[in-house]
């Protein structure tokens, strides 16, 4: 496969957060299989498993990528979407759902579900375990990935609450057992 930027330069293999991807050792951008970008996030920072970006959500907001980049495996354009509401712009191929980030885009990535992780459990900590809670029952992963982000939610909502109110968790902890 090659380089959607270079165009030269032939993609190589590596392992990204427990992922193997395929990067370019010209210009460092990375190519995401269907799903791998989410694998990689996950391991990546465990706490943020439960914080999905759907890329496919908003299909009008596709356009074609600034240079023509090409996707490495089926030789057709990229669209360009912004991820969620970062400013962070991917390249996505809509053959074969792969993922393509320019060079520091998914450290760019990570900080912003970090930072969108916390907003959301600081101020929507009953919606955000609620929505958790039912994505055991609804999907749309298996029951043993959304039962992880579960946990993953009340586990970061236990340490905010925690920081937020040490009175209330040093009374909770008081408690006879």
């Amino acid at each position: 496969m090659k380089c959607p930027v270079c165009q030269t330069k032939r993609l190589e293999k590596a392992i990204l957060a427990g992922t193997e991807i395929d990067y370019c050792p010209q210009c460092y951008g990375l190519w995401f299989e269907e799903d791998e970008l989410q694998q990689a996030k996950d391991e990546k920072d465990r706490s943020l498993r439960w914080l999905d970006i759907d890329l496919w959500q908003d299909e009008k907001n596709f356009r074609i990528a600034k240079g023509k980049k090409m996707c490495p495996q089926d030789r057709i354009p990229l669209y360009e979407v912004q991820y969620g509401d970062s400013v962070v712009e991917v390249d996505l191929c809509s053959i074969c759902h792969g993922t393509w980030l320019d060079r520091g885009e998914f450290k760019d990535i990570i900080a912003y579900l970090q930072e969108k992780a916390q907003h959301e459990v600081l101020y929507h900590y009953l919606r955000t375990v609620a929505n958790e809670g039912w994505e055991i029952f609804s999907g749309p992963e298996m029951l043993k990935e959304e039962v992880l982000d579960f946990l993953a939610v009340l586990k970061v909502l236990q340490y905010k609450l925690g920081a937020q109110h040490p009175l209330l968790t040093k009374l909770i902890l008081s408690l006879p057992k």
